[in-house]
């Protein structure tokens, strides 16, 4: 993760500070390991290639998590350990985002306008905290990878949906003009 945006880049201290405020304040809940990655994952899902970076076997980008389900099957029949674990921390790791920043559009999938969706029976929570348990339970196998990380990932997604709310919240605030008279004023 973080390829594409240079370590030192303001949005990447921006998604850290809010990150760590709202899980550490907020939640009470002052996890490095969770925050960075959490916060990580918000740096790269700015870029859309990072949002949709799972492909097919046509070479064409998943964008729904049944598509990423049936991914992930295809895989377990193919035997490939690292290609599993790939799909699984990415649907963990989409889910999560869009549960967290767009509770909204997941609202929206469950509504009669949007029955035709393919993800419109997905429970987003169940399918991110079974995800990041798959991913865990194949890290034990494999010791580049961070299980417990992501066991906790898996055994607080809730908490981390709430975290990214208090996040979007913040970044909402940001938005408002009064916010940044206040901000101008005092920086200047």
């Amino acid at each position: 993760m973080g390829t594409q945006v240079p370590p030192r880049h303001p949005l990447r201290q921006l998604f850290g500070a809010l990150t760590e405020k709202s899980f550490t304040e907020h939640l009470g809940w002052p996890d490095l390991n969770v925050t960075s990655y959490v916060s990580n994952l918000l740096v790269d899902f700015t870029h859309t290639d990072q949002l949709y970076k799972i492909k097919n076997h046509q070479d064409q980008p998943v964008d729904t998590v049944v598509d990423l389900l049936f991914e992930s099957e295809v895989m377990l029949e193919a035997q490939s350990l690292d290609r599993e674990r790939d799909v699984h921390r990415h649907i963990g790791d989409f889910t999560l985002f869009m549960a967290g920043l767009f509770p909204e559009y997941l609202r929206r999938l469950k509504s009669a306008g949007l029955i035709y969706h393919k993800d419109f029976l997905v429970d987003y929570v169940k399918t991110g905290k079974r995800s990041y348990g798959i991913v865990a339970q194949i890290g034990h196998n494999d010791s580049e990878s961070n299980p417990p990380l992501f066991q906790k990932l898996s055994e607080n997604f809730e908490l981390c949906v709430t975290g990214l709310g208090f996040v979007r919240s913040d970044l909402d605030r940001m938005q408002n003009p009064a916010y940044q008279r206040a901000r101008d004023l005092l920086l200047n």
